[in-house]
């Protein structure tokens, strides 16, 4: 039996700043394939970018930490995030 740390779960953030039109969704979604998780990254109408991630907790949690770090493209002002369960609705990363 798996612990709840193993669990596949959905993460989404919601990030603000200089982060549209500066190659941040790009970033992210290779990140995200990197950690093999699965989602999209998209521009909200308001600036923001949303990014909803699925996969090992571990995974998204490091994803998280990459999007709170100082190594994005653009500049970030905050990011805050909601966890739920994974609905397996993707597959493979996208760009939207």
């Amino acid at each position: 039996m798996s612990s709840n740390t193993d669990a596949t779960v959905r993460l989404i953030v919601w990030v603000q700043g200089e982060v549209q039109g500066v190659g941040f969704r790009w970033w992210t979604r290779a990140r995200a394939l990197e950690l093999g998780l699965v989602g999209q990254a998209r521009n909200l109408p308001d600036g923001r970018v949303g990014v909803t991630a699925e996969g090992d907790r571990a995974a998204c949690e490091q994803l998280l930490g990459l999007l709170r770090g100082g190594d994005t493209p653009g500049r970030v002002t905050s990011v805050s995030e909601q966890w739920d369960e994974a609905t397996g609705g993707f597959s493979g990363f996208a760009e939207a």
